[in-house]
């Protein structure tokens, strides 16, 4: 495995934290999304069972990432609805996002902030799994040696790697993945599989992917979307 032996009691830890109180379905019905008069998609329909692991895929410009924001709560539809259910129960759009963790390149992260001081930030609004430290985070991260360094002076793989592990760890039932391996090298793709593997085992996980097999390899099934 990716993660070394020092790190087991913090993997210990972190695997089975989801609450089954926190799972959440999500339906969309004829779902649409415009921006002046152009159609991003339409009659998109689709359920998302909490607990699975899918794959949104399509070209460029079909709509995937307008569509993570929208599940996520951070946009909303031109046409049709969609639904939050957890434990049984609706969930109000505006509750929605904090059951959620996103990683996507176009998230602004403060570029002044050095890794440790993300991670503080980070916890005030959405807590690691098991209440993991900081300092354990930055070991799972493997990123000790830059913990002092400013996210202004990281490289783009760097700054992936920050998103990727404060979304994986957060404790929060649906995991949002938007073209998670961009900028990453063969050992960090690895990584993120590992970290996938390790700290998300009882997350719902949407991957939004043009196609990379190594994004999504661990997702049971394929959805596209199209205009």
């Amino acid at each position: 495995m990716y993660l070394k032996s020092t790190h087991h009691s913090t993997k210990a830890n972190l695997i089975n934290h989801i609450p089954l109180c926190r799972i959440m379905n999500i339906t969309l019905t004829n779902a649409g999304k415009k921006y002046g008069r152009n159609w991003i998609f339409r009659k998109f329909s689709h359920q998302f069972v909490a607990g699975k692991r899918y794959v949104v895929m399509g070209p460029n410009g079909s709509g995937k990432s307008t569509l993570l924001k929208i599940i996520s709560g951070g946009a909303t539809l031109s046409e049709g609805s969609i639904e939050f259910a957890t434990n049984g129960k609706k969930l109000k759009p505006e509750d929605v996002f904090q059951y959620v963790s996103i990683a996507a390149p176009w998230l602004d992260i403060p570029e002044e902030y050095t890794l440790e001081e993300i991670l503080t930030f980070h916890t005030q609004f959405k807590k690691f799994a098991n209440n993991i430290s900081i300092k354990e985070a930055i070991k799972v991260i493997e990123m000790e040696h830059t913990h002092e360094k400013h996210y202004r002076n990281f490289s783009s793989g760097m700054k992936q790697r920050v998103k990727l592990g404060l979304a994986i760890l957060s404790d929060t039932p649906l995991l949002l993945l938007d073209e998670p391996v961009t900028a990453l090298d063969a050992k960090s793709v690895k990584w993120y599989q590992d970290m996938v593997s390790e700290y998300a085992k009882d997350k719902s996980i949407l991957v939004f992917s043009n196609n990379r097999e190594e994004e999504f390899g661990f997702c049971e099934e394929r959805v596209h979307i199209n205009v």
